[in-house]
């Protein structure tokens, strides 16, 4: 009973740590955006977007990562053979990918905040993009355990990665089209 109340507690914090991470980086992509403005603008601007990237992240995302960890490591006491299935291992690689990245979004959170960094809205578009692959990986290697086809993984996950940046190229055309229109 104990592994399922931790499954349980762990797809939660899963949900809630992907919407954290998806979140922080169209943050990151407003407070970058927002440097074009006025300067007394952008200082508003920047205040309310540190206050807003802090709350999200010391409260949200970074504990559900935290909670989604614990549980995981409950469920992997709690039935240890999972630990010999060669999809957990593949599993736990993009698991290590995504806390990589959940600590990458935080060093960019400090250096917008410290007005450091040079990330343009674009990068971050695109930087955001990976959550997602690594999402669907995650997802798709449970849920297809040992009948996964890895060729067939990898394209799907490399036709993914090619459709989301070229879906973000083309809404950073189309946006430059509509500011040129208004002018």
């Amino acid at each position: 009973m104990i592994y399922l109340y931790a499954k349980a507690v762990h797809i939660i914090f899963v949900v809630c740590w992907m919407a954290g991470l998806f979140y922080i980086v169209r943050l990151f992509i407003y407070h970058t955006e927002a440097k074009s403005r006025p300067a007394e603008e952008y200082g508003i601007l920047h205040r309310q977007f540190t206050v807003m990237e802090s709350k999200l992240w010391w409260i949200i995302t970074t504990p559900a990562m935290y909670l989604t960890v614990v549980a995981a490591l409950v469920m992997l006491y709690m039935n240890p053979g999972l630990l010999k299935m060669g999809w957990m291992h593949v599993k736990l690689t993009f698991v290590l990918g995504l806390i990589f990245y959940h600590f990458s979004c935080q060093r960019i959170m400090f250096q917008l905040q410290s007005e450091s960094s040079n990330w343009s809205s674009t990068k971050l578009r695109l930087w955001n993009e990976l959550a997602t692959v690594l999402l669907f990986a995650i997802v798709f290697t449970v849920v297809l355990k040992s009948a996964l086809n890895w060729i067939f993984g990898v394209l799907g996950l490399l036709i993914l990665s090619i459709a989301l940046m070229m879906a973000v190229k083309l809404y950073k055309k189309y946006r430059n089209k509509s500011v040129e229109r208004k002018r």
